[in-house]
């Protein structure tokens, strides 16, 4: 596992969570890096991403205004601040690394971590 996911939990309907990425035993400060979600019984889903600078950022509609990506290239971390999360946010979490260009496709990443669990009760 080279990237972990954490900070999923239980929240309700409103509340807010921020999730992070730790990278593990590899240096992934300079690549791209998103976050995916994928909730039961639907496929993968983009969530954002971001340049190696911090410069850029892509957000999926659904999140846009709500959720904000942010790196930290220091600590080598990437974090995901979810704020007014609905119950359609309910989904493990997956958080991603490509070495170049902010994609929407899962296919084009090629490192996920393990996910984190989030659950949004209304």
């Amino acid at each position: 596992v080279q990237l972990q996911a954490f900070g999923g939990g239980l929240v309700q309907a409103g509340d807010s969570l921020r999730l992070s990425c730790a990278a593990l035993g590899r240096n992934f400060s300079w690549y791209v890096k998103g976050w995916f979600r994928q909730a039961p019984g639907k496929e993968r889903e983009f969530v954002a991403a971001i340049s190696w600078s911090g410069g850029n950022t892509l957000y999926a509609d659904s999140v846009k205004g709500r959720f904000t990506i942010s790196r930290d290239n220091a600590k080598d971390m990437v974090y995901l601040q979810m704020n007014n999360l609905k119950s359609e946010d309910t989904a493990v979490y997956y958080c991603v690394a490509r070495p170049t260009g902010l994609t929407v496709a899962p296919e084009s990443y090629d490192y996920w971590g393990q996910g984190t669990q989030v659950t949004v009760s209304s």
